[in-house]
């Protein structure tokens, strides 16, 4: 997918400053767990009921064919509103704020701050700026009265709405058009991408400068994508969303992936101390035992039923190359390892299940044996009573 080679066309502007960024933004994401599952469809009714704007998300520069998501999220748009970024001189910014709704219970808010006209030094501190202002977990009550915005209106959407304290943010740097035309092997050649993808000011090692610039990908001889672990950049002339589109579904999953590592992590001990207060009270008859079973049983059905719309919340089949940056964002984001442990984690459960179920059986036949040769005594005892 990458040009091995190609001429390098000088593209700064002046000594230092790099090249002029004509078109561009930089959108700061923070995904929440709100809810068990979002009924996508009354939560569009109920935001359109308030005269606001909403649609399901489709991937706008790839053909239907060739991705398939499992339930399209619904987007929303909320109202715009300032910053102030404190960069080299404090820059009061009007940005669009967007919501993004998963059915598996996950909402994205974004930030969408724009980045015109500046030159590359001045786009990487807004870069930073940004981070500084809503990146963080320095302004809580930022986010929080996003998410009372955003929960207000399609409260009776969400089943079991809940406030998880796991969150991800991820910021995206995404640039339409330079001052002139520029090339991707150009970008990380003549441009340093590396302080915009680490937030580092001083020079990193060639190693980890190596690491941050290693999962990049282009299609066209003027698009580029590298990834990093809480950063990306974007570079995209024809404006498609595609590439950020499904860099934000992998950290949808990954969260949603570790709230039930974590749901599972504080399960798995009080399920043992369950079963071993059971086993103390076994002479109180097998109903304790089935009373477990079933609610593990519930557990693991509900937990199996989200972690699957979780796993197909997005498949890309004929796009290699959108593929190729989706399981790239999957595997940064290590979705692939916590589903597989909370896998472990069920297996786990459905184990102590099925032991349950068949103590609780067993415990059954021995009463009704007990009960049968008890009978069997009494009918004895009557015979021989009524001889004599």
């Amino acid at each position: 997918m990458m040009d091995s080679a190609a001429p390098i066309t000088p593209i700064h502007t002046a000594a230092g400053a790099g090249p002029l960024v004509v078109s561009g933004h930089i959108t700061a994401l923070r995904l929440f767990d709100i809810a068990y599952a979002i009924d996508l469809h009354r939560a569009e009714h109920l935001w359109a009921g308030q005269a606001r704007q909403g649609a399901r998300s489709r991937l706008t520069g790839t053909p239907p064919k060739a991705v398939s998501f499992g339930e399209p999220p619904l987007g929303l748009v909320l109202p715009a509103m300032r910053l102030t970024l404190q960069e080299a001189t404090p820059t009061d910014v009007e940005v669009t704020v967007f919501a993004r709704l998963y059915a598996f219970g996950v909402a994205t808010l974004a930030i969408q701050v724009p980045a015109d006209n500046l030159d590359w030094a001045s786009y990487t501190a807004r870069m930073n700026a940004v981070e500084a202002v809503i990146g963080t977990q320095t302004d809580i009550a930022f986010w929080d009265n996003l998410l009372d915005i955003l929960r207000e209106p399609i409260g009776p959407a969400l089943t079991r709405p809940n406030r998880s304290d796991l969150d991800e943010d991820y910021l995206v740097a995404t640039v339409h058009s330079f001052g002139q035309p520029v090339l991707a092997t150009e970008l990380g050649r003549e441009i340093d991408l590396v302080p915009l993808l680490s937030g580092e000011t001083r020079k990193l090692a060639e190693a980890a400068r190596a690491d941050l610039l290693s999962r990049r990908f282009s299609y066209y001889t003027d698009d580029l994508v590298v990834l990093t672990w809480d950063r990306a950049f974007i570079f995209e002339p024809r404006r498609d969303t595609d590439v950020a589109d499904v860099i934000e579904v992998a950290n949808a999953q990954f969260l949603e992936m570790r709230y039930y590592d974590e749901l599972l992590d504080a399960e798995l001990p009080r399920m043992y101390d369950l079963v071993e207060e059971a086993t103390r009270r076994l002479r109180r008859g097998p109903r304790r035992f089935a009373f477990l079973a079933r609610r593990l049983y519930t557990l693991v059905a509900e937990v199996t039923e989200l972690t699957e719309k979780v796993d197909n919340a997005l498949q890309v089949t004929e796009d290699v190359y959108l593929a190729r940056v989706y399981a790239a964002a999957l595997d940064l984001f290590r979705v692939k390892a916590v589903s597989a442990a909370v896998n472990r984690k069920l297996s786990i459960i459905r184990d102590t299940y099925a032991a349950l179920y068949d103590e609780a059986a067993s415990s059954r036949a021995g009463l009704m044996e007990g009960a049968i040769i008890a009978l069997i005594i009494v009918e004895i005892l009557l015979a021989l009573v009524g001889r004599h």
